[in-house]
């Protein structure tokens, strides 16, 4: 006889696969997504008092992962307001181990005073430098030498030669049952000319990094439950599982 649990799980599974399958609603999603990005409304969420600007869809993908997983590291690329690194931190708590390391070019001042002032400050690290920038890359790989399960997650500069650089970079940080996270992928998805006052636009962003990423490596793939379940997500093809540790 089947469990209970089981037979929640298939059902589970089939709504998830019924729902990537349907072409209507995927539209919707990526309309909604264009409309509500006039109104920056992944601006106006916050995470323990620290402003996270994510999805909320996102917010859930990323627990889910973390607690599945449950790394001994994350490692984010872009700290803005600190609200990721918080949210992260405070999985972390729950689970009793793990560490967060927050890189960013420009750590403002009044972003770290309310970061380094907050209660899950005891499980974050910062490093202020290029993500790309050789010198933080090495400090990095360091402190993550002797951790056996580091989620990576990238989402500062989102122009492609940036993107591609930070996952050939810290891709290797990752192993098998593990995730790496491009964020913002939802890039590709907007009108060309709508982030006018940024370096990334559709063909430029993490998107197109990741497709080429992937074309050259066996060792991710897109974690298509994750986009199926959220519909709604800026991170549409930027879950990435690792199935094989690196050589």
């Amino acid at each position: 006889m089947t469990s209970p649990v089981n037979s929640f799980e298939t059902q589970k599974t089939e709504n998830i696969r019924a729902l990537a399958g349907d072409a209507r609603l995927t539209e919707l999603a990526a309309e909604w997504l264009r409309e509500t990005a006039r109104y920056q409304y992944s601006y106006n969420f916050t995470w323990l008092g620290r402003p996270i600007i994510q999805f909320p869809q996102d917010i859930l993908a990323m627990q889910e992962i973390i607690w599945r997983v449950r790394p001994d590291l994350i490692v984010e690329t872009g700290i803005a307001h600190g609200g990721s690194l918080i949210f992260y931190a405070s999985l972390l708590e729950l689970l009793g181990h793990g560490q967060v390391l927050g890189i960013d070019i420009d750590i403002r001042a009044h972003n770290r005073t309310e970061i380094e002032r907050h209660p899950m400050f005891r499980r974050i690290a910062m490093l202020e430098g290029s993500s790309i920038e050789e010198g933080i890359a090495r400090q990095v790989h360091q402190l993550a030498q002797d951790k056996n399960k580091v989620v990576v997650a990238l989402d500062s500069n989102h122009t492609h030669e940036h993107v591609l650089q930070e996952l050939r970079l810290y891709s290797p940080l990752v192993k098998a049952g593990s995730y790496l996270v491009i964020f913002d992928t939802s890039i590709e998805d907007m009108p060309k000319g709508f982030f006018s006052d940024r370096p990334w636009d559709r063909g430029n962003n993490p998107r197109t990094a990741v497709r080429q990423f992937l074309a050259a490596t066996d060792r991710f793939v897109v974690d298509e439950e994750i986009d199926g379940k959220l519909l709604i997500s800026a991170n549409r093809g930027g879950y990435l599982k690792c199935v094989r540790d690196a050589s």
